[in-house]
């Protein structure tokens, strides 16, 4: 047999071991090739079967990611996808239906299809890790498991674990798999073959849910827990925006993951999920995903010792992350009293994030209070966050250019001035760049890269390489009022605010925005960013400040940080009544998200961002803009680019030359 990803191989004990090794790719994904080796492999193990099967890894970096995304594309009518589906899951059932015992040893990642795979053999090794490694996300892509996951995943693990497991699309380290039945046994890394072998000769029987969860999966219990699952999925996510998670719950309340029934339903569901808009617009967010990340070239030089400037909630929490993710860091501030609050945030932070007290203590010690500054001659980078001035930093920067290593990066966290202003007093200018984040720092996975045009392109490598090191999406973009995300959350917000001057209600303004898919509306938005803030970007964008957001700011009302502002806050959340104000009007979606959308293509046609599905991608994970549809540009796309600039044009008659559309729009 002539196979290029899959090598077999019969030891001395009659126990095959089958790898895979997926040619000419750095990680094993299950591509149409893949499956149709397996398919092949399996069939000649099944005509005469060993003593044992082994299917392992010959990838360091895993088992199996999954399913080869780039082939989605091809898949293009609900009749192909099932059919590719259904063939896949007949390749899992040979192997479940295998005449000896099978074992899956996980080197690590195994995801989608891949942890499907793994199901379908009789028992489940893993190596010892404390890494999330085993997860079906397919709910991320607008999908559902459909290699046989939604049924064997409820079989193995239970209702409510499994549900877990499908619904979040979060991954589990192997001791939670090994909690909830998923894993049978957690070896080392020089003792598997050995562990593998043992499972084999032991011979007992397969993991089955426990009673309690089994009879949580009868007839005449499923339709009591139903609700119960749709409560809390649309908690997080709409029916007509994700339809995903409530295709699965159906699928479970009416076949009970049973194997005689389950496996067909599965792929009918699956082939129609494919289909929609949701699941090609959360693909190719995946894929935005992977082109945020392989901007810049790489860089032998890496980032190790941090230095942040302002220790206000911005550059504490800038700092504590860093700490999180491994780093060296310095805060410094004009007096310890101003760091202490930023030290505790980051004692918080630390403790949701690690469980383990030895791994805390370590981090913990990583972050260290610097009001004199020490840490500046030692840092690799030094990011400044201090209040919105351009003297003020200026005469920051002279000082600290003094005091910095020739080859460290000086960077500010600025999120409105422009850095050619910013850096006038600087010896090496072109060593100067932005690194924007976002509020809040641990939550938003958004970083603007900012730069000017003789930005130095090894500062802005070693830019894009500390972002991505600590977890987070590089975006780069130009030197410009707002950069992109403010730049184009701004129209969003003071669209919101017309409405209000209108009498429009505040909750009847704020659905009209989650209606469309965004996680937040514009009112609850300008209250957590804070009315001032808000003030003073807009007045730097330019055009008219509403009249009332003056007025709050100079009484005070700030917004959630003040626990007043078009809402009051108790305890981190809007209270919000129903009934304050108008009814909405029916262009209140419009009025709202087509300024943003304008403003994107205003971006991109302004050399703000170089590329339309970077844009895309920066709107999508800085703004929180609905991923579902792929981003505003792609978004305008779908509605046709004549629709839409017709529709501006409509809204320009009727509220102002602030929805004329922009000429970029002819251009694309």
């Amino acid at each position: 047999m002539n196979l290029q990803h899959w090598t077999l191989e019969t030891d001395a004990d009659g126990i095959a071991w089958l790898r895979i090794d997926k040619a000419d790719s750095s990680a094993n994904v299950l591509s149409t090739e893949v499956m149709t080796e397996l398919n092949s492999v399996i069939e000649s193990i099944a005509a005469v079967p060993p003593r044992g099967l082994v299917i392992y890894s010959g990838k360091h970096n895993g088992f199996i990611m999954g399913a080869d995304i780039n082939e989605f594309s091809s898949i293009d009518t609900p009749e192909r996808a099932y059919e590719v589906t259904r063939h896949g899951q007949q390749i899992f059932d040979k192997i479940e239906r295998l005449g000896c015992p099978t074992v899956a040893a996980i080197n690590g990642i195994a995801m989608g299809g891949g942890l499907e795979l793994v199901m379908a053999c009789d028992y489940r090794l893993a190596l010892a890790s404390n890494k999330r490694v085993l997860g079906l996300p397919e709910v991320k892509l607008g999908l559902h498991p459909g290699f046989g996951g939604t049924v064997r995943a409820v079989q193995i693990c239970g209702v409510r674990p499994a549900m877990q497991l499908m619904l979040t699309g979060n991954p589990i380290t192997a001791d939670k798999g090994r909690r909830i039945g998923l894993i049978d046994r957690i070896a080392a890394e020089d003792n598997w073959r050995q562990a593998a072998k043992e499972l084999i000769s032991a011979a007992r029987p397969k993991q089955r849910a426990p009673l309690i969860e089994r009879l949580l999966n009868l007839v005449f219990v499923r339709p009591f827990i139903k609700p119960m699952l749709i409560k809390q999925v649309a908690s997080k996510a709409r029916k007509d925006h994700y339809p995903a998670p409530y295709a699965m719950i159906d699928l479970w309340a009416r076949y009970g993951a049973s194997p005689a029934t389950g496996y067909e339903a599965e792929a009918q569901s699956f082939a129609g999920l494919m289909c929609t808009s949701t699941s090609r617009n959360l693909v190719r967010v995946f894929f935005l995903q992977n082109k945020l990340k392989g901007q810049g070239n790489k860089t032998s030089r890496k980032i190790a010792s941090v230095h942040v400037v302002g220790a206000g909630v911005m550059g504490g929490d800038i700092a504590a992350w860093c700490a999180l993710r491994g780093l060296s860091v310095t805060l410094q501030d004009r007096e310890q009293k101003y760091i202490d609050p930023a030290m505790q945030r980051a004692q918080k932070l630390f403790s949701k994030r690690i469980r383990n007290e030895e791994d805390r203590a370590t981090t913990e010690k990583r972050l260290k209070a610097d009001v004199d500054g020490k840490g500046i001659a030692e840092a690799d980078l030094i990011i400044e966050a201090i209040f919105e001035n351009l003297e003020a930093k200026q005469d920051l920067y002279q000082a600290i250019e003094r005091k910095m290593k020739p080859d460290a990066v000086l960077a500010t966290n600025t999120s409105s001035l422009r850095l050619e202003e910013l850096r006038t007093g600087l010896r090496d200018p072109d060593r100067f760049v932005g690194v924007h984040f976002f509020n809040p720092v641990a939550q938003m996975p958004l970083v603007e890269v900012v730069r000017c045009e003789d930005t130095s392109q090894e500062v802005l490598d070693l830019s894009f390489a500390f972002i991505k090191g600590i977890g987070k999406f590089p975006l780069e973009c130009r030197s410009s009022p707002g950069f992109v995300v403010n730049r184009i959350l701004a129209p969003y917000m003071t669209e919101a605010m017309h409405l209000v001057e209108d009498g429009v209600s505040l909750v009847a303004i704020d659905r009209a925005a989650e209606s469309f898919g965004m996680p937040v509306g514009p009112i609850e938005l300008v209250d957590s960013v804070g009315l001032d803030v808000v003030l003073h970007v807009s007045r730097i964008l330019g055009g008219r400040v509403p009249e009332q957001l003056s007025a709050m700011v100079d009484a005070g009302h700030l917004g959630r940080k003040s626990g007043q502002g078009f809402y009051r806050w108790e305890e981190g959340k809007a209270q919000k009544t129903t009934g304050d104000g108008a009814a909405p009007p029916v262009d209140t979606e419009d009025r709202l998200i087509l300024p943003m959308v304008n403003e994107a293509m205003a971006c991109l046609s302004d050399g703000v961002v170089s590329d339309a599905d970077l844009l895309d991608a920066g709107v999508i994970f800085g703004t929180g803009f609905a991923p579902f549809r792929g981003g505003p540009i792609n978004y305008a796309r779908e509605r046709g680019i004549e629709t839409l600039t017709a529709r501006l044009h409509e809204l320009a008659a009727a509220h102002g030359e602030r929805f004329e559309p922009h000429q970029g729009w002819s251009d694309l």
